[in-house]
């Protein structure tokens, strides 16, 4: 396959990606989520957290929407820190919404974006990509008729995901530096 076939063949993937979602803004959020297969782990925790109601309310909203394969990149310790507090995977789909609609000119004129978390996400540029915190940008502007989806690939993580795992270190340490002293005292 020549070059500009390879590139024609990519555009057009990326454009039915982008463009079918855009053209159905009479759907939510949550629909043009539920209808892309690469939004289904997302999907799932935004239902199990009962976030789906609001998500498909009047907003509007801004959400930036990991895709299936950022969520299973997660690092380890997130998955851990979910099972020790629960409540942070409400705080993590919180953090990747923004109150109002924000197109891709608008994200990009500014430096922070207050979340509905209560957090800040860090607009910036890395080598001409787009990006919020430390994800790329890879799709934007799918409209939907309470706000608008942009593309992520990499799973957001407030403070409080950090904070968390610190504790856990913190309580790994106590126990193991306890056992030591035990060991060592006899």
């Amino acid at each position: 396959m020549n070059r500009f076939s390879v590139y024609s063949v990519a555009l057009l993937a990326l454009f039915a990606f982008v463009a079918t979602p855009a053209l159905a803004a009479d759907e939510t959020i949550v629909d043009i989520a539920v209808g892309n297969d690469d939004f289904s782990t997302l999907v799932e925790l935004v239902v199990a957290e009962d976030l789906a109601e609001t998500l498909a309310g009047e907003g509007p909203f801004t959400v930036f929407a990991p895709t299936d394969d950022a969520f299973a990149a997660m690092p380890a310790f997130v998955g851990m820190a979910f099972e020790r507090n629960p409540e942070l995977v409400s705080e993590v789909l919180l953090y990747h919404v923004v109150p109002g609609t924000l197109l891709a000119e608008d994200v990009l004129a500014s430096e922070t974006l207050d979340t509905a978390q209560g957090g800040a996400l860090q607009v910036n540029m890395l080598d001409e990509q787009p990006r919020v915190d430390a994800s790329n940008i890879v799709a934007t502007d799918i409209e939907a008729s309470n706000g608008v989806i942009h593309v992520i690939d990499t799973v957001l993580l407030p403070t409080s995901v950090y904070q968390e795992v610190l504790m856990q270190i913190r309580d790994a340490l106590v126990v193991l530096v306890s056992q030591m002293q035990s060991q060592y005292a006899h």
